[in-house]
């Protein structure tokens, strides 16, 4: 597996590494058995860096990642989120609040300090009153966290936290169907040396190539309960295209892809030949995907004729498809 530095900060990590959110749940039931066959698989296929979040299954998710990761390398790196739990959003932030979320991560997490602590999807004006901000800083200074990044689901929140000097990271939804920060957000992350986190990069396994207008998603899996935003933003889920819509572009976008390459390999290995871009996180429902997954990280670069065709396809065929705020 490459491996890059995240940011300004000290972290080496994957250019692959393993999306958490499904651990918690939210793609469907998931047994003991098979969360725990997922992490050792990813760690068995040179996985560094996992990423999960407080709300994942309630602290599910990063129960698993606790349990299995005690006592793994150092090298083994452990991004979670604050922001979205019961009481904190839409404005319950306070310092002892984060201070709090923080503690109770740690402890699911069994580390006595957290990798990278990313603000998760937080309201824009909370960003932009910057006092958050100061208390990530003050966690860190009390050795809760070694660095701190942001989710975020909009260009506007994107650019409002890379204003903050320290900021080690930004992780965003990124992949053939959402391109905008190539022409927005990747020179200044680049220049102010932000990390950037690739949340999505299949868009919910989409640009996978398997699902078909018959395809079925389990009645716990947001895919079913959150496929019009129902329950948040739309654009966590199919990143914003509406799902038939979203089968007949990957349709389209297939035919551009190498023919060695499996659909989900091409989506991936794009989204990696953006040099801004430090890693990927796609997420795993079964320990065959991992290896898929981490394949990419060695696959050659598409060539240049290929990037321009996708991106002129945005724009001509995807962007005004989109139905959310990006």
């Amino acid at each position: 597996m490459k491996k890059r530095i995240l940011g300004s900060s000290t972290l080496e990590v994957g250019e692959v590494g393993l999306g958490c959110w499904q651990l918690g749940g939210d793609f469907g039931p998931i047994s003991d058995d098979n969360a725990n066959a997922i992490i050792g698989a990813a760690l068995e296929q040179g996985v560094t860096f996992f990423d999960t979040a407080d709300v994942y299954g309630a602290g599910k998710s990063e129960a698993y990642l606790g349990a299995a990761l005690a006592g793994a390398s150092s090298e083994i790196k452990i991004a979670t989120k604050y922001g979205r739990g019961p009481g904190t959003y839409p404005d319950g932030y306070t310092l002892s609040d984060l201070r709090d979320s923080v503690r109770r991560a740690q402890d699911r997490l069994q580390r006595n300090s957290i990798d990278l602590l990313q603000l998760h999807c937080i309201p824009t004006a909370v960003l932009q009153r910057g006092e958050i901000f100061d208390w990530l800083r003050e966690v860190q200074q009390e050795g809760h966290i070694a660095h701190f990044g942001a989710s975020v689901e909009r260009m506007e929140e994107a650019l409002i936290c890379c204003e903050q000097e320290d900021l080690a990271s930004l992780q965003i939804i990124f992949n053939l169907l959402r391109q905008r920060p190539i022409e927005q957000l990747f020179d200044i992350a680049t220049e102010k040396n932000v990390g950037v986190i690739v949340r999505l990069p299949l868009a919910s396994g989409l640009l996978s190539g398997k699902y078909s207008a018959t395809t079925h998603f389990a009645e716990t899996d947001h895919r079913n309960y959150n496929k019009d935003g129902e329950a948040f933003s739309v654009g966590e889920t199919f990143s914003g295209i509406e799902f038939s819509q979203g089968l007949a572009f990957v349709e389209a976008l297939s035919t551009m892809k190498p023919s060695h390459y499996t659909m989900a390999q091409f989506a991936m290995r794009w989204i990696l030949d953006q040099p801004a871009v430090t890693t990927i996180i796609p997420g795993a429902s079964s320990v065959e995907q991992i290896s898929g997954n981490v394949s990419v990280s060695e696959l050659p670069s598409l060539k240049p004729s290929v990037h321009d065709a996708l991106y002129q396809f945005y724009l001509d065929k995807v962007e005004s498809k989109i139905r959310c705020p990006i």
